[in-house]
């Protein structure tokens, strides 16, 4: 009996560890999606949060693109569809991080002006 290479029951570790690595990362940027205000109180549990969220993002474009530009098996030739979609990824990952660092800059922007305000 001939034993395959890379067994499938890393694999779908490594898939499944990804895979909670995602929801992970979607649960800590939550609030900047559904947020329009926040109050002061809440503010510093948010901003804790999605800057965690975001540097998880911001770790996971830097794999991918070394992934992308710097592939660890030289040794098997990628198709071309897997470097579309690699690309396709990173360039989703990039907006999603500068989405999000905008989304946070503008929620804290609009609670500092509304603070400001309330104040005079």
């Amino acid at each position: 009996m001939e034993k395959t290479k890379g067994g499938g029951g890393a694999s779908l570790a490594k898939t499944t560890l990804v895979l909670a690595l995602w929801t992970f990362t979607i649960w800590l940027v939550y609030p900047l999606f559904t947020l329009d205000s926040a109050e002061s109180v809440t503010q510093g549990q948010y901003i804790g949060r999605s800057i965690l969220g975001i540097g998880i993002l911001i770790i996971l474009f830097g794999k991918t693109v070394t992934d992308l530009l710097m592939p660890l098996d030289i040794s098997r030739k990628k198709t071309i569809l897997y470097t579309i979609l690699l690309v396709f990824y990173s360039l989703a990952l990039f907006a999603g991080i500068v989405f999000m660092v905008m989304r946070a800059v503008g929620l804290f922007l609009n609670n500092a002006m509304s603070e400001a305000a309330s104040q005079m």
